[in-house]
């Protein structure tokens, strides 16, 4: 380890700093094995960034090597996701590798141990193997099928190879301890037959496939990985990682280890459950932006840099709860975004639902442009132009014609100031024919251009507008988190606890001007509102606004509502 080798700040760095400096690895190789069955969501990026940043700290390599073993739920369309996923997210690799570009060799190695007498093939169902397979406080019962010859399993194999056999009827299985404490070490299954579909890659050239425990430890060995760094449910697995490792005599063996899985409140990790969500369309695909995907946090307008600030602060630990992961508020990853777009996002003015403002002593057909701070976080975003005019929107919520107590905002009869323009007031009101408030009918101060009034008079409120004559109408999208409970799945089943206000669209709401010409993809804040992102399905003349979140943590003040 050289003096530019930074110093260790949790147990995985620890572990890798002791490992160069005792001389067991002399560099660092780490690896991202995802598997191609679905998209990336915000669990795989705490172990994506823990691979890549200890690689990198300690500089070595990292490898993106997809653990494509599973023809039945695997696909390119995952593939290239993953990777573009990836390098959103900031993450380079040295090489990509997938599981069945070496496929040949594992089943040369898995013949190794055939003949070492250390695996055979069993031709019962898997309802028996797992029947058979004991609890943790009794044990398994030997398969009848154990004790075959080397010659036997090894033609027997071979033959699984070759597609005389269907689905289900045989497996290879590792010859260890049906009565082991532990059970993965009880005689795993190695191979297992899949005729059907084709694999992505290899077609059908194979119709045995390795499993998960028998495919990564070896793969790690024969791409010189020093590292395999994991979620902490593979702790268990560990000693059938090292077990295959030894019996095929391999030298400088990876090392492996465990970290807490991420688990975020509001939502569910699964592939299975959010495959559920898109297939029974709960939402609209996997880049639905309310999903916990990648792809659908970016669609919602998060950042990357919000994405790693969010991981950093969760931290590394080996701590095991909530499910054996680190149990994370959302409001942690919600806080990041707002940090990191304050930074960045243009302001602009919108009214999502509008009230007509008519400003009756305001001069008929005169138009004004008042200046408006791009961003007062950064002096150098400048100003732009603003315009106003006789007939103002404003949103509804800023008006009250009868005003609770602390209500500071319009209602007949008093004053308040709209952003960077002038103080109005309220002379009345009309209503439709339910007695529905739908337009204001107010006075403006022209000495307080500017905002601010010359005798020094005070108001309380400050609200935003849009020229009705210059807006641009949009469709404004208001997402929410997609679960009502803190633990999806308490109900037992966690469809259950979906959120049905998860999302709101509000299908005409008025902008600022200068947001006619805004692109899928820019973020800004809505004054008042929040931050919002422009959609992937937003073109010029029909403009598609998501919220990306609100201002400030709304469900903090639900949640302190309820307990009081």
């Amino acid at each position: 380890m050289t003096d530019s080798t930074p110093k260790p700040s949790d147990f995985i760095r620890e572990a890798v700093a002791e490992d160069l400096r005792s001389g067991r690895f002399t560099t660092v190789r780490t690896r991202l094995p995802p598997e191609p069955n679905g998209y990336l969501h915000i669990g795989h990026v705490k172990a994506f960034l823990i691979d890549y940043n200890i690689a990198k700290e300690f500089g070595g390599e990292l490898d993106l090597r997809f653990d494509d073993t599973n023809p039945a739920k695997e696909e390119t369309e995952y593939v290239d996701a993953i990777q573009e996923d990836a390098h959103w997210l900031g993450i380079e690799w040295q090489r990509v590798l997938f599981s069945s570009d070496f496929f040949d060799l594992l089943y040369e190695w898995a013949v190794k141990l055939v003949k070492k007498g250390k695996a055979y093939v069993d031709d019962q169902s898997p309802e028996e193997v797992s029947k058979n397979r004991g609890s943790w406080t009794q044990p398994g019962i030997d398969s009848p099928y154990r004790s075959r010859s080397v010659e036997e399993n090894l033609d027997l194999f071979e033959r699984m190879k070759n597609g005389e056999f269907p689905d289900g009827s045989r497996t290879l299985r590792a010859k260890i301890d049906m009565a082991h404490g532990n059970m993965n070490l009880r005689d795993p299954i190695m191979y297992r037959i899949i005729h059907e579909p084709p694999h992505h890659r290899t077609g059908k050239k194979w119709c045995i496939y390795p499993m998960y425990d028998w495919a990564q430890g070896q793969n790690d060995a024969m791409h010189g990985v020093t590292h395999s760094l994991c979620s902490i449910e593979y702790e268990d697995h560990r000693p059938l990682y090292e077990w295959f490792l030894n019996e095929l005599g391999i030298e400088n063996k990876p090392r492996q280890i465990e970290f807490a899985r991420l688990n975020l409140n509001y939502t569910v990790m699964s592939k299975r459950k959010l495959r559920r969500l898109v297939e029974e369309k709960y939402v609209e695909g996997w880049n639905d932006p309310r999903m916990p995907t990648l792809c659908g946090m970016r669609r919602r307008g998060y950042t990357p840099e919000s994405i790693r600030d969010f991981v950093a602060r969760a931290g590394v630990a080996k701590t095991i709860n909530f499910r054996s992961g680190v149990f994370v508020d959302v409001a942690v990853l919600e806080a990041c975004i707002r940090d990191d777009l304050n930074k960045l996002s243009p302001r602009k003015m919108a009214v999502l639902n509008p009230l007509k403002v008519v400003l009756e002593n305001y001069p008929e057909g005169q138009v004004e442009e008042f200046d408006a701070l791009n961003n007062p976080e950064d002096a150098a975003a400048g100003t732009r132009k603003v315009p106003f005019s006789k007939v103002l929107y404003i949103e509804q919520d800023d008006f009250r014609e009868e005003p609770p107590p602390k209500y500071f905002r319009l209602s007949p009869g008093r004053e308040v100031r709209l952003r960077n323009a002038y103080f109005i007031k309220c002379e009345s009101v009309v209503k439709d024919a339910n007695g529905a408030v739908i337009e204001l009918r107010c006075t403006y101060d022209p000495a307080t251009r500017g905002g601010d009034a010359p005798d020094g008079r005070k108001v309380k409120a400050t609200l935003h507008w849009v020229s009705a004559a210059h807006a641009a109408p949009a469709e404004v999208r208001l997402y929410d988190r997609l679960f009502n409970d803190p633990d999806p799945e308490s109900a037992g089943d966690f469809l259950a606890n979906l959120n049905p206000d998860s999302l709101k669209v509000i299908e005409r709401a008025w902008l600022e001007p200068s947001l006619a010409a805004a692109q899928p993809g820019e973020k800004f804040q809505f004054e008042r509102l929040g931050y919002f992102c422009v959609d992937i399905t937003s073109a010029p003349g029909k403009l598609v606004f998501n919220r990306t979140v609100s201002l400030k943590d709304e469900w903090a003040k639900i949640e302190k509502r309820e307990k009081s």
